[in-house]
């Protein structure tokens, strides 16, 4: 199979970024619930924000979030796709990417707290 490049390349890419999205909010039910928290919290950053650094800092960690999530929803479909038995190994992605969704809620926690009461 011959590699594309260019525009193409661009295009095909943007393809599978779209079916990622759409397969994680279809099977997600985290997903879908922070892309809910992300459409509240998204535009109250623009009227909560004094400048333009909170702005990016604010709208960033949401969106630092969703990545994180799309990653660990990644990591547990490989983990389910290797089986279902019970594994050490398996059990210990699955928490970590879990525990690295819970970290970045916490940079959310701080970074919209300490603009809005600091």
């Amino acid at each position: 199979m011959e590699k594309t490049t260019g525009l193409t390349h661009l295009i095909k890419s943007t393809g599978y970024s779209m079916q990622g999205l759409k397969s994680a909010f279809k099977n997600e039910t985290a997903f879908r619930h922070e892309v809910f928290c992300a459409c509240i919290l998204i535009p109250l950053a623009f009227f909560l924000a004094d400048d333009k650094i909170e702005l990016i800092l604010m709208i960033g960690s949401v969106l630092l979030v969703l990545a994180v999530e799309l990653l660990n929803s990644a990591v547990e479909a490989v983990v389910d796709r290797i089986g279902t038995e019970h594994h050490e190994l398996s059990g210990r992605a699955k928490d970590q990417g879990s525990a690295a969704v819970f970290v970045t809620l916490i940079i959310v926690a701080l970074t919209w707290g300490a603009i809005l009461f600091f």
